[in-house]
């Protein structure tokens, strides 16, 4: 079984370095063209950025091979033998959170690099050293105190249930429901300043939209993500009492009211079209048939790995091997996300107006330098939202003449 596992890393390996590749000519080749969608500068900017991206990302994409055979052949191993304890779920919290550590610690140059130097040469990252450090120690807190809380919960699972995947199943389901609950709450608390809209104006046409058509919300707030990034963005966070409509305060600089109501009318399409609902459900499938698998291996693996048969191994070879099967699931889940986005762009555009929505999309990939070209195998495992130029048709928008038709 460990050979399925290691062929199946091995293409995806194999298949995101090919495709970073095709990326990379696709873009270059789409330089010589007229631009669209996008200022001639930002054109080249756009391009110039995706390919860098890319370097980036294959350097990085190697870099990870090379953890993943440190891990199998010496690292899960070694960690595994220097912790000394008759507790098992203790065990695992003490395992899985030195595993997290070593793998940030060997991650965390190209996070340095992709915030304080690409995204700084391209205008994007206002990130100053300090902030950065810290959101580094919040984010380490959060994660060794509710990290170490599930990490713990799954433990006793494994150990007290005979069928513990389908158990384990229902209790990370209900992690993933709890904090999409309390995504905003922490942000608020702990990352972000939320603030209610300064602009009475903006707020009561915001308000009467989500009335129509029936949204709910705790609020509409303004958040100060420029300290961060200057790219433009919004988002509807929480479930059920915590819901509430989030603007970055870069895209109520940047968009007027209607264009700023486009967004939010397609944003609501995905509310009114259940596809929050849908959403949850694909990750309940997914999560799923992960726990499927790896509750059900067996025990040559973890001896063809120098292991026992215990949550922390477990845990780890579950966190290792999951990016690799995400990947091959991800074209069918990005084919069903771009279906509906159309749909939501639909109903945005009849909930406001067509010009209004296009505005706005043309604002938005000119701040965040989306270039508007990318290769169709790329598209076909990475892009949750269809390329915009497809966008653009599917609204009535010719961008080689910039004009409705």
């Amino acid at each position: 079984m460990l050979q399925f596992f290691v062929i199946a890393y091995c293409l995806y390996f194999f298949f995101t370095i090919y495709t970073s590749f095709m990326q990379i000519g696709f873009v270059k080749d789409s330089m010589k063209k007229r631009a669209v969608i996008l200022s001639t500068k930002k054109y080249y900017e756009a391009a110039n950025y995706s390919i860098d991206k890319e370097k980036l990302a294959i350097v990085s994409t190697f870099f990870d091979f090379i953890i993943f055979v440190f891990w199998l052949g010496f690292g899960l191993k070694f960690l595994d033998s220097q912790i000394v304890t008759d507790s098992q779920i203790l065990k695992a919290v003490i395992f899985i959170n030195l595993f997290i550590v070593v793998n940030y610690i060997f991650t965390l140059p190209f996070s340095l690099y992709q915030t304080f130097k690409l995204d700084k040469k391209y205008g994007f990252s206002n990130m100053t050293p300090a902030l950065y450090l810290k959101d580094t120690i919040k984010s380490a807190l959060l994660t060794l105190i509710f990290g170490s809380l599930v990490v713990a919960g799954i433990s006793y699972i494994i150990l007290n249930f005979p069928f513990w995947w389908i158990f384990g199943f229902i209790f990370i389901f209900a992690v993933i429901i709890l904090i999409n609950m309390l995504y905003p709450v922490i942000r608020d608390k702990m990352f972000d300043k939320f603030e209610k809209l300064k602009d009475s104006v903006l707020e009561e046409k915001i308000n009467n939209l989500l009335k129509e058509v029936g949204f709910k919300s705790s609020g509409v707030f303004s958040v100060d993500a420029s300290k961060r990034d200057s790219r433009l963005n919004a988002y509807f966070g929480g479930l059920g009492s915590t819901k509430r409509v989030v603007l970055f305060d870069t895209l109520v600089e940047k968009l007027t009211h209607n264009e700023l109501l486009a967004v939010l009318g397609h944003e609501l399409g995905h509310f009114k079209n259940g596809d929050i609902l849908k959403n949850i459900g694909i990750i309940g499938l997914v999560m799923f048939i992960f726990f499927a698998i790896f509750g059900n291996l067996n025990e040559e693996l973890f001896l063809s790995l120098g292991l026992n048969s215990e949550p922390s191994s477990i845990i780890a070879i579950f966190l290792i091997f999951s990016p690799a099967l995400s990947f091959f699931l991800m074209p069918l889940i990005s084919l069903i996300s771009r279906h509906n986005e159309y749909a939501a762009d639909s109903f945005g555009s009849n909930l406001s107006s067509k010009e209004d929505l296009v505005n706005a999309l043309l604002k938005l990939a000119n701040e965040n330098k989306s270039f508007p070209h990318s290769h169709k195998l790329y598209i076909f495992f990475y892009y949750s939202h269809p390329p915009l130029i497809e966008r653009f048709k599917e609204l009535g928008y010719d961008v080689e003449k910039e004009k409705f038709i």
